[in-house]
């Protein structure tokens, strides 16, 4: 298109979207309907103002690679560990009862071919993230139980969708499958994937502890958008799935030291993006199948909310441990259709697998069941009345203290011993926790007035708690990643801080290193060196000599950490380096056995050394 019209295209886009959000998530029913019944006024089916909505279209799929690479980051094998149960247990029992009772509804009632009904039936099965968690933020409940249940489903479903996307051409192979399944284009994808995670395991964190030497972030924003769009890009020349290899990508990099900054970088080009996909798919309804066959798309959508509603329950009840009313709220919340049912059902249409009519119908279906969720959500916790255990609704506590000289970010263990003697030094300071139940554990057992609530990674918190007057930031969080996310806002935004955190291993260490923390205190340390000491005495060995062995593990320890910082992401240097220098612990503490060194130690048993616990 021409300059001009591609202006008046951007106008009209923008004006729309302007309008229709702010209004929606006025009337708390979210931004991502907005952007529905933005794209439906404007297309073709109303106004008609814009006319080219595959051009959009392909311009604004971009959004869900974007979206699924953000999902890859979330993705840590760690934290998929620590929620393993309700991933891998709730999560898939529900992907497959759903998938299989609605496949065979639309196979039996409806005469859907096999192939056509498992990709319907895959595709509904999914519910709305987008939808889901902002209904959950925005009530107050992410933290409730019935929330952390509906984000373990909704993990499991943005897991499940990946592999549903991939599978959408596969089953619509021509002549060289059989009974729709390509063995050749199965391990051409295969054979993709595990190139693109071996590589990326070698190649990608060199290649941004490189860009990020150059400090700068224009420079961070072009490597985080070209490592998404050089994956998608060499997934779609083998015949792969782009929003697979997106995933990817960010699978990749959960666990590296980048993985928030990447997602600071691409959340404002993934937010725009996905707000335009979801204008093209407003665009794309045929609202006319509404006016001509009202009882199939709302029976559709009637059937949707019911069959998705009737298994959620029991899963809820049986596998969640939820109580009756927490497994029907989630049963609401997660009844409805999803984002990515969009996008398996236009690429099913465009595969020749779903006929225009039908995919038309269940779009519409979809977009329904997405505008009555928040609906429902709202006249159901009317019905239900509030919960005494509901989460207070306040961002964070109205901080009223004097100026603080110390800023402690975690009021835990380490917190509290922090707390305690910099008040019994007469140091003003100010303390923040993001855990309410710790709030009023501190607080019923002493005078704390000045501990408040709030999430120290939020800019407008350490502005009101006087960051930029304070002199040093106690980082005494245990969670290593809200550590390593509260660390990168005060780095960034208080440069003059000075930063002293707490580590809860090697690798949280050497992450803060990264950031320019210097000698990050790791928790566990100095205990254990000190019960090594009243073992070794216990054991027979003198106080003094004791404490040498721990001194100088101690210090070579020190040096091994800085000397491995330098190839920590390489795990066969670590490896090497830990046992060069256990190797070199053990000849220093022979030859310090020598009676020479023993003659030596006696003369200077009178200077004992730091014992630090």
């Amino acid at each position: 298109m021409d300059s001009h019209h591609f202006l008046e295209t951007a106008v009209v886009l923008l004006l729309a979207t302007v309008i229709a959000v702010p209004l929606t998530k006025r009337f708390r029913l979210g931004s991502v309907l907005g952007y529905l019944l933005a794209g439906v006024v404007i297309g073709p089916s109303v106004l008609r103002l814009v006319g080219n909505v595959d051009g959009i279209a392909t311009i604004s799929e971009f959004g869900i690679v974007l979206m699924l690479f953000v999902i890859g980051l979330e993705l840590s094998p760690q934290r998929l560990w620590v929620m393993r149960r309700s991933v891998f247990g709730t999560g898939l029992l529900q992907v497959l009862a759903s998938s299989v009772v609605i496949g065979v509804i639309a196979w039996a009632l409806f005469g859907l071919p096999v192939r056509t009904a498992a990709i319907v039936g895959g595709s509904l099965a999914l519910s709305s993230t987008a939808f889901g968690l902002q209904i959950l933020g925005e009530r107050k409940e992410t933290g409730s139980a019935y929330g952390r249940q509906a984000f373990a489903i909704l993990l499991f479903q943005d897991l499940a969708a990946i592999p549903l996307i991939a599978a959408v051409p596969l089953l619509a192979g021509g002549p060289s499958t059989h009974h729709g399944f390509d063995l050749v284009g199965a391990l051409r994808t295969i054979s993709v994937i595990v190139a693109v995670m071996v590589g990326g395991r070698y190649l990608l964190r060199p290649v941004f502890r490189f860009v990020a030497k150059a400090d700068s972030l224009e420079v961070s924003t072009a490597t985080a958008l070209l490592v998404v769009t050089g994956v998608a890009l060499l997934m779609e020349l083998t015949g792969v799935s782009v929003t697979l290899g997106a995933f990817l990508a960010g699978v990749l990099l959960a666990d590296s030291e980048y993985r928030h900054d990447l997602e600071s970088h691409i959340e404002p080009f993934k937010g725009l993006l996905l707000g335009l996909f979801f204008v093209s798919v407003g665009m794309s309804m045929q609202v006319g199948l509404l006016l001509q066959v009202p009882l199939l798309v709302l029976g559709l959508t009637a059937a949707l909310l019911l069959v998705k509603g009737v298994l959620l329950w029991p899963l809820g009840r049986m596998l969640g441990g939820l109580e009756r009313r927490d497994a029907l709220r989630l049963a609401v919340l997660l009844a409805s259709g999803g984002e990515f049912a969009f996008v398996v059902l236009k690429q099913s249409q465009e595969q020749g697998l779903i006929g225009a009519r039908q995919g038309g119908a269940l779009v519409l279906a979809i977009t329904l069941s997405m505008a009555l969720t928040p609906l429902l959500v709202a006249l159901l916790a009317k019905l239900l009345g509030n919960d005494k255990a509901k989460k207070p609704a306040r961002a964070y506590d109205t901080i009223e203290a004097g100026t603080p000289r110390v800023i402690i970010a975690g009021f835990g263990r380490m917190g509290q011993v922090v707390g305690r003697i910099l008040r019994a030094e007469g140091i003003p300071f100010v303390a923040l926790d993001h855990s309410i139940e710790q709030m009023d554990m501190v607080r019923r057992f002493g005078n704390w007035n000045d501990i408040f609530y709030g999430d120290p990674a939020r800019p407008e918190l350490l502005r009101a708690a006087q960051a930029d007057k304070a002199e040093v930031f106690v980082l005494a969080s245990d969670d290593p990643e809200s550590s390593l996310r509260v660390a990168r806002v005060v780095r960034r935004q208080y440069p003059h801080l000075k930063i002293v955190a707490r580590a809860r291993n090697r690798q949280h260490v050497w992450r803060l290193m990264d950031m320019g923390i210097d000698e990050p205190v790791r928790e566990t340390l100095y205990s254990s060196l000190k019960m090594t000491k009243q073992a070794l005495v216990a054991l027979g060995l003198t106080p003094e000599r004791a404490m040498d062995r721990v001194e100088r593990f101690r210090r070579q320890d020190a040096e091994l950490i800085k000397a491995q910082y330098l190839v920590y992401d390489d795990e066969t240097k670590l490896v090497q380096t830990t046992r060069e220098a256990l190797a070199d612990l053990e000849r220093l503490f022979e030859a310090d056995a020598s009676p020479q060194a023993e003659k030596a130690r006696e003369r200077d048993a009178g200077t004992p050394l730091t014992d630090e616990g």
